[in-house]
This record gives structure tokens, C-alpha cells and sequence, in this order.
């Protein structure tokens, strides 16, 4: 399925791994502080799935200094459970069941220091804290309705991404 579903907003997702491809990017949403997720963002009309992937990670977290390490091969689905759909479709005219996203598996190749969760000043910030997590961490933060998708996406990046020495006993 090399194009997105009809009805699905279409959406990258960024899975922001530490230099050493141990741990992930996971941040508190400023509107649900109890929601921890991965950088998303939609894609412009004639914007590249790629190109919006380095866009949003730089307008949610300032990072510029990150290579592509992997691309997960097939559109990722989420429907919006019906207060967000009805809210977020509110905000944006539409009538979009959901995302469809193309995820991305970065390596930060700068600093901790780099991450400023104002972005880059382009947009208004959505998050308010970041952590590094496992993977495992990011799916049990993350609000229930993104939970497969985030299965799924790390499972594509399973092979690229390393155990953690710390986490073994």
C-alpha cells in the first residue's frame, strides 16, 4: 500500500531515537499532560512524506541535527476516537476518521541540548516535557488510540534499534 486510505488525514510520525539507538523521544502534550507521544505532524499539499518529517521534527523540537535511519514501508492507520474526531475536525474543517501516517526511525546526531520543545518558533508549541524511553515505555505512555499504531511502527524499527545495557540486569 504505497498510498494513503481516503478518509484518513495524511500524517508523518517520528520516532526520534538517542545517537546510540537505545532509547526514543516521548513528550507530555501541553493540552493533556498525561498524554506522552511521539513528534506528528501533517503533510503540506505537494510535500513529500520525507520532507514533512524533517519539517515537523524541527517545528516540534528544534532538532535539525538527525539522519533517516529507516522508513516504515506501509501507511500506518488511527481512528480518532468521536470527541477528538469531532473536536479536531472542528479545528480543521474536515471530516478526516483519522490518521493515516508514514512513520520515520531518526538517530539524533547533535546533542540533548539541541531539543527545544519551542520548536523553531514556526508553530505553537504542543509539548510541554520530554524524556528518553523504551520503546516498551513509549507504547505504555501513550493514549490508547495510538497504542497499536506505535506497536506496529517500532516493530518495523525493532531490527535498527538497540538494547539498552541499563535495562538489563
Amino acid at each position: 500500500m504505497d498510498s494513503p486510505p481516503q478518509g484518513y488525514r495524511t500524517n508523518v510520525g517520528i520516532c526520534l531515537a538517542d545517537p546510540s539507538l537505545t532509547k526514543i523521544f516521548s513528550a507530555s502534550r501541553i493540552d493533556i499532560p498525561s498524554a506522552w507521544q511521539m513528534p506528528q505532524g501533517g503533510i503540506d499539499a505537494g510535500e513529500e512524506p520525507r520532507a514533512a518529517a524533517f519539517r515537523e521534527l524541527r517545528e516540534e523540537t528544534g532538532v535539525t541535527s538527525a539522519e533517516i535511519v529507516a522508513e516504515a514501508p506501509v501507511w500506518l492507520t488511527y481512528d480518532f476516537p468521536p470527541d477528538v474526531r469531532t473536536k479536531l475536525n472542528a479545528r480543521w474543517g474536515t471530516d478526516w476518521k483519522g490518521q493515516a501516517q508514514k512513520w520515520f526511525l531518526f538517530r539524533l546526531t547533535g546533542n540533548d541540548d539541541e531539543i527545544n520543545l519551542n520548536g523553531d518558533g514556526s508553530e505553537k508549541p504542543e509539548f510541554g516535557e520530554w524524556t528518553w524511553m523504551t520503546p516498551k515505555e513509549v507504547i505504555e505512555k501513550a493514549v490508547d488510540f495510538k497504542k497499536p499504531v506505535y506497536e506496529e511502527a517500532l516493530k518495523h524499527f525493532a531490527p535498527y534499534l538497540q538494547s539498552d545495557p541499563a535495562a538489563s540486569s
